[in-house]
């Protein structure tokens, strides 16, 4: 199985910046998609954004023109940098990733989230 690490959360006020980071346990030889979650008290798990192989990019609505996601396929990481952050952004952040084991099958894991609270 293959563990993700979040590291970056933390406090900060409105209009500032994080950046989030995702790196595996251990090197995976071929990941498909990566992205970013977040889940919000009382409120469902919701897409941020995500980056496949090809680095192709797509944002949730409230976060674009904001955030950015970006991935180093050698490192098996994958980062969000949040610009310009709202209360709103505050949430558990977590990191998913898919990827084939040796035996051909996909699979998918969740890191353990990061928490991000904007507030003045």
């Amino acid at each position: 199985q293959v563990q993700l690490v979040e590291s970056g959360g933390g406090l900060v006020q409105p209009g500032g910046s994080l950046r989030l980071s995702c790196a595996a346990s251990r090197s995976i030889s071929r990941v498909e998609g990566m992205g970013w979650y977040r889940q919000a008290p009382g409120k469902q798990r919701e897409l941020v954004a995500t980056i496949n192989s090809g680095g192709l990019t797509t944002y949730a609505d409230s976060v674009k023109g904001r955030f950015t996601i970006s991935r180093d396929n050698a490192k098996n990481t994958v980062d969000l940098q949040m610009n310009t952050l709202k209360p709103d952004d505050t949430a558990v952040y977590y990191c998913n990733v898919n990827w084939w084991t040796a035996s051909g099958w996909l699979q998918n894991s969740w890191g353990q989230g990061t928490q991000v609270t904007v507030s003045s």
